[in-house]
């Protein structure tokens, strides 16, 4: 056994194959194949997180035919293999519709081994990222009672442990944070760590009911309480009756039901609509609120004693941007789920939509990401998701409110300079060209914005 990285060559020039082994043997364990038999087999026994393929192979070395073959039998088998097209100067169009396949980079031959080996080192380093994302979201999915929460940032660590702590209490809990970052979620979780697991999840939306009706949803009305109370209702808090009633955006419930509410949480007893007697009613109230409720109380529209009652304990969700390592994990959990639902389709994000989905500012949060990831899977064409098909193209280039003018000309000058690398495969002449800037100076700039070439 080795610990080296297992890289796969796929040529059937022997003699390039062997000029490629002594040159890169001592960072990788190689294994090689000269046909697409040979390679396919090799393929399925190693299982190498990288190949190299020269698309021209026998038995039509001329043409691309048996390499496409092998990029598309191969990424069937592993979607997140990395495979590096090694093409002549003048089949350019052959390496990018290779890569429009789900290659993930290219280099001209004649092969320059310090240029293919910062190539190599890159694919290694995103296919290990890549596999610890995988094992991320397993090792998360597999914390009981949190349902579809994933997330393993330190911020997210704390909102865990909160929720066991207070779970098998009887406490009411306010739940802040931004739209979008799972505030249900984190409800539901309350709910089934608790001990009334078994007894039902209630979930209403004090924002989206008008106020005329809010009262009989949630207290419920006697039959003949006001014209068109037909029959007797019960409301939302008796429906919880031993479990858990989830009151999202409670900062929107007008002030005469929040005396109604406060009296609810001090007696555990409501009165329906119409109603002569009082019920008693067992159930735990979680709420959220993506306002700052504190700020509502100085403007009087809020009631600080609801506020203190509500608020026992306050658990507070971290936006998506705030979240250090979570982003990805999402995104991949996400895009994972989606082409679940489309049979036969394979996708992996490319290194320009990781980097998009990196330093984008997500506003809306999980919820904008969800649905980006869901276009993107209907969008996407060849075997990459692009920063397009997230509707992330270009845009600002990672540019978001609160940046200052120094770090905003700076993730600009990032963006530029790790997409001219990619596109030149590393080439460090062929990107200062690109850039129209000299050499030195490229070097300056990667040494000022911390890009490293290993």
């Amino acid at each position: 056994m080795t610990d080296k990285n297992i890289l796969l060559i796929v040529d059937d020039d022997e003699d390039l194959r062997k000029q490629m082994k002594w040159g890169l043997g001592q960072e990788y364990e190689i294994h090689e194949g000269g046909d697409r038999q040979q390679a396919l087999a090799v393929f399925r026994e190693v299982v190498p997180p990288v190949m190299t393929l020269d698309l021209g192979l026998p038995p039509e070395e001329e043409g691309v035919g048996e390499g496409f073959a092998i990029l598309d039998e191969v990424l069937e088998i592993n979607p997140r293999v990395k495979v590096i097209i090694i093409t002549g100067r003048d089949e350019k169009a052959h390496a990018l519709e290779a890569i429009g396949r789900g290659a993930y980079d290219f280099i001209s031959k004649p092969v320059n081994l310090e240029d293919l080996n910062f190539i190599l080192r890159r694919a290694f380093h995103v296919a290990t990222l890549e596999n610890e994302y995988v094992n991320l979201q397993q090792k998360v999915g597999g914390l009981g009672g949190f349902e579809e929460m994933l997330g393993a940032s330190p911020q997210m660590t704390d909102v865990y442990e909160k929720i066991r702590k207070v779970a098998t209490t009887e406490v009411p809990v306010l739940v802040g944070g931004e739209s979008g970052t799972g505030k249900e979620l984190a409800a539901r979780a309350i709910h089934n760590l608790s001990g009334r697991r078994e007894m039902p999840f209630v979930a209403i939306n004090c924002g989206a009911i008008p106020e005329n009706l809010l009262e009989s949803e949630l207290f419920g009305h006697e039959k003949g309480a006001y014209t068109g109370a037909h029959v007797q209702r019960v409301g939302r808090i008796e429906t919880a009756h031993k479990g858990t009633l989830f009151l999202d955006e409670i900062g929107e419930l007008p002030l005469s039901l929040q005396v109604k509410l406060l009296r609810f949480l001090q007696d555990q007893q409501i009165e329906r609509i119409g109603g002569r007697s009082l019920i008693q009613v067992d159930t735990r109230i979680v709420a959220a609120t993506n306002r700052d409720l504190k700020q509502s109380i100085q403007e009087d529209s809020f009631r600080q004693d609801l506020y203190y009652r509500l608020g026992v304990v306050n658990i507070n969700i971290p936006p998506l941007r705030e979240r250090e390592g979570d982003i990805l994990l999402l995104a991949n959990s996400f895009l994972e789920s989606y082409l679940s639902l489309t049979p036969g389709k394979k996708l992996t994000f490319s290194a320009a939509a990781k980097r998009a989905l990196e330093i984008y500012g997500w506003p809306g949060n999980i919820r904008e990401m969800e649905n980006r990831i869901k276009r993107a899977v209907i969008m996407a064409e060849g075997r990459t998701v692009q920063p397009a098909d997230l509707e992330l193209e270009g845009g600002d280039k990672g540019v978001r409110r609160g940046m200052t003018l120094k770090e905003a000309r700076e993730s600009v000058e990032r963006e530029l300079v790790l997409s001219a690398m990619d596109w030149n495969g590393g080439n460090l002449t062929q990107t200062a060209l690109d850039l129209d800037i000299s050499r030195p100076t490229l070097y300056d700039l990667m040494k000022k914005l911390d890009i490293r070439r290993e």
